[in-house]
């Protein structure tokens, strides 16, 4: 049994919560790349009680493994994050072993049998993910992290497709837009969990999204058929958080146009790198858009999965 101190975390924890990110940043993608506002909007969820729901392992005082967990289902998923540094595998098992039995009685408060519970972690992970497998975990999906450089000289704002309109989210009535577009063009993706718009609002951090650079692609035909949600709050890079396109408009250039579009905003805002998170098995054709628009991968990120109960 580990000999480290856990306790929840507290908000004020979010400094030395971020330090051990970046910390494990700096090992597994050789800079750090974790701010501080995301870590204090990831103990903020509405469906996280913190004071059950996350851990912090201490040794001899210093922070070596942090996990959170939260509930968006109201069913059976639940998701959790789970850090620890190489040298305290011990330790990050306990932490694991805590937060599945959360999970389970998570999944069984909400009426539900079992829990599937999933967890990202690099694919060359600080964890030693034979622990995971010996606990039934499995990888059952692969992100890409996905980075491109821009330059105000050659990112310039591309013109639009026949047909195509673009406008910024500048109103409540745009925001509820962009919401229902989200909602719609990734209602078939890998884990899409629908959710109402408080939740999303807080999933996205809208508190503090400059919602500029958040765009929605209308055509003549459809209507507002796509959206670009953008934000410019990461230190490491500007950052791409969704591209949606609903079905029946693809194939017309909606994504390739709403992705230069945002590549020369950043560059504009003097960014020289902009990045985004790509499922490896999106049937969209996602990954061949941002290939062909200049976008390489950055990192790997394994979905792993356990079903609890």
């Amino acid at each position: 049994m580990s000999s480290a101190v856990l306790r929840p975390a507290v908000l004020a924890d979010a400094p030395v919560i971020t330090e051990l990110l970046n910390e494990i940043d700096r090992i597994e993608i050789g800079r750090p790349e974790t701010d501080q506002h995301t870590v204090e909007a990831d103990l903020k969820r509405p469906r996280t009680e913190v004071a059950h729901d996350s851990w912090l392992a201490f040794d001899d005082g210093r922070l070596v493994a942090y996990g959170l967990l939260w509930d968006e289902s109201g069913g059976e998923r639940v998701d959790i994050d789970h850090y620890v540094l190489p040298d305290h595998q011990e330790t990050g098992l306990h932490l694991l072993a805590a937060m599945e039995a959360r999970a389970l009685a998570k999944a069984r408060a909400n009426q539900a049998a079992r829990a599937v519970v999933h967890l990202h972690l690099h694919s060359r992970p600080t964890t030693d993910t034979a622990l995971l497998v010996a606990r039934g975990w499995s990888v059952v999906r692969r992100h890409h992290v996905l980075r491109r450089a821009v330059d105000p000289a050659s990112d310039l704002p591309p013109e639009a497709p026949a047909g195509v309109r673009l406008r910024a989210c500048a109103t409540e009535a745009d925001r509820v837009r962009v919401y229902e577009l989200y909602q719609r063009a990734f209602a078939d993706h890998f884990d899409f969990q629908p959710r109402d718009y408080r939740l999303w609002l807080s999933d996205i951090q809208g508190e503090r999204l400059d919602w500029s650079l958040v765009s929605i692609a209308a055509t003549d035909e459809l209507g507002d058929a796509g959206f670009l949600l953008a934000r410019d709050d990461r230190e490491a890079m500007g950052w791409i958080r969704g591209l949606g396109v609903l079905r029946e408009a693809r194939g017309r250039g909606l994504g390739a146009f709403l992705l230069r579009d945002a590549f020369a905003r950043f560059a504009a805002r003097g960014r020289d790198t902009v990045g985004l998170g790509v499922d490896t098995e999106n049937a969209t054709g996602a990954p061949r858009l941002y290939e062909r628009n200049g976008m390489t991968v950055h990192y790997a990120v394994d979905t792993w999965e356990a079903v609890l109960g």
